[in-house]
């Protein structure tokens, strides 16, 4: 199964997160996500926060991956799910 989520970077208590695409079976084994397709900033604002490559974002969304509960909350906000669920239409 593949999953949307975040990896954890930066200094003691300053995260700055990448958004990666990671097969569960092996995520944790090896540390190597499939693709990396954006970054999230928790301490700045929302519109600066999340960058995300929005076509590769919506390709793996169409491949089957299946965002995690924050990657989901992000989505929604920047309309990346919006978009997702008018192409399925």
């Amino acid at each position: 199964m593949i999953k949307i989520r975040l990896a954890r970077l930066g200094a003691k208590k300053k995260p700055i997160y990448r958004v990666v695409v990671a097969d569960v079976r092996n995520a944790r084994n090896n540390g190597r996500p499939v693709a990396t397709i954006g970054m999230y900033d928790p301490a700045k604002d929302l519109a600066e926060a999340l960058t995300v490559d929005t076509e590769a974002a919506l390709a793996w969304l169409g491949k089957g991956a299946q965002p995690t509960d924050t990657i989901r909350s992000l989505f929604k906000k920047a309309g990346i799910m919006a978009q997702f669920e008018a192409s399925k239409k």
